[in-house]
């Protein structure tokens, strides 16, 4: 049987255009469908029942409270607040959402992860920050800056970066994100908090790491910024 590559090129370049359009939230079929937790709304988009548009308020477009610190006290000394469609419900089915993130001076670290789901921009309001993101194999190179109030730094689709505050004062960053629900995976927690627990076997040949360490690793408590 013969094989028409013209086809077989056409069916490639659909399956690669889907698997692109299937890798970001899907596109809205309405203005709006803000979500509610009503087991009568007649449908489910994003994960979300969508309320009846003609009872949607203003208040389900609205969010207060980015002007208020976070609590560092943490072990990592930095705190996240993200803004989902859970808590602005408007958000929903509009592939976007935004986080605000404190710093404590001298160290305070949004550590090394990534979102499977979403790129992010991230914009300085103060204080000093050291940003980078790391590319994929086979270079896994470093693309890093210093950032000053004002300064915007993005951090491409997937890829794991960090943020940590490099000045003698509190810093604060917004990070908008470009899905609704992006997801976040951090590196450290995912490989020594693994619930249940990687074989530290695994871990030492992949870290080049002695055994002791690696299951000392395992034994520590690991928390989020947030």
């Amino acid at each position: 049987m013969e094989v028409d590559h013209g086809m077989l090129i056409c069916f490639a370049l659909l399956a690669l255009a889907s698997s692109f359009a299937t890798a970001y939230d899907p596109s809205p079929l309405q203005d709006f469908c803000v979500g509610i937790n009503d087991s009568d709304a007649a449908i489910v988009v994003n994960g979300k029942l969508c309320k009846n548009p003609s009872f949607a308020t203003p208040d389900d477009f609205w969010y207060s409270g980015l002007n208020v610190p976070g609590n560092t006290s943490t072990q990592l000394r930095a705190h996240v607040n993200l803004i989902t469609a859970d808590l602005m419900p408007g958000l929903n089915t509009l592939g976007i959402s935004l986080a605000r993130i404190d710093f404590e001076p001298d160290g305070g670290l949004n550590p090394p992860h990534y979102h499977p789901r979403a790129s992010e921009v991230l914009l300085v309001l103060e204080g000093t920050l050291y940003a980078g993101f790391v590319t994929s194999n086979p270079d896994h190179r470093l693309y890093s800056k210093i950032l000053k109030p004002g300064d915007l730094f993005v951090f491409p689709f997937g890829l794991v970066h960090f943020q940590m505050n490099v000045g003698k004062t509190h810093a604060v960053a917004i990070a908008a994100l470009t899905s609704q629900n992006p997801g976040v995976n951090t590196v450290a927690n995912a490989i020594f908090g693994a619930n249940g627990p990687i074989d530290p076997d695994v871990l030492t040949t992949a870290f080049h790491l002695d055994k002791k360490l690696v299951e000392d690793l395992q034994s520590q408590e690991w928390v989020n910024p947030s």
